[in-house]
């Protein structure tokens, strides 16, 4: 029996391997909007790659108020805050969480929650960010890895 499940995962990888050889499979529904170009974005991704938190937060704030429906204006907004000087907390919970109402599958949401929860010393909570994402990710996705890490250093420190 297990080796007949092994064999058809693997023909099942190796129909997905072809069909994405093939150009098939195409976007991501979830995450289509993310997947177009957009230069408010690029800019606060350019800030945050210079660690310039201020110009970042900035720039996610004025994108949160022209589009407030935008998960991932939220996300970077409390991402921002969380990584400046003397983050305020509250306000950085509060657009992790808009952001995954706006999109519950938002992973880099869960990734960024899991470790601002993390700062706060609430492990529990991390660890739930980590189930979550482990969920959403049929493969151990890069969010997953991240926040994995994260609590993996964060428990090596309080030992």
């Amino acid at each position: 029996m297990k080796s007949i499940l092994l064999f058809a995962f693997a023909v099942c990888l190796l129909a997905a391997a072809g069909v994405q050889a093939a150009g098939g499979g195409g976007p991501d529904p979830f995450h289509a909007q993310r997947e177009k170009a957009d230069p408010a974005m690029e800019a606060i991704q350019a800030a945050v790659a210079k660690s310039d938190w201020v110009r970042a937060r900035e720039l996610a704030r004025e994108g949160v108020a022209k589009n407030p429906a935008s998960p991932d204006y939220h996300n970077m907004y409390a991402y921002s805050l969380r990584m400046g000087d003397k983050p305020e907390m509250d306000l950085v919970f509060k657009h992790y969480n808009e952001a995954l109402r706006l999109d519950p599958k938002h992973r880099a949401a869960h990734e960024y929650l899991g470790e601002a929860y993390l700062q706060m010393g609430n492990l529990g909570k991390a660890k739930d960010q980590l189930r979550t994402l482990d969920n959403l990710c049929f493969f151990a996705c890069k969010e997953y890895s991240m926040l994995k890490q994260a609590i993996a250093d964060y428990e090596a420190k309080k030992q």
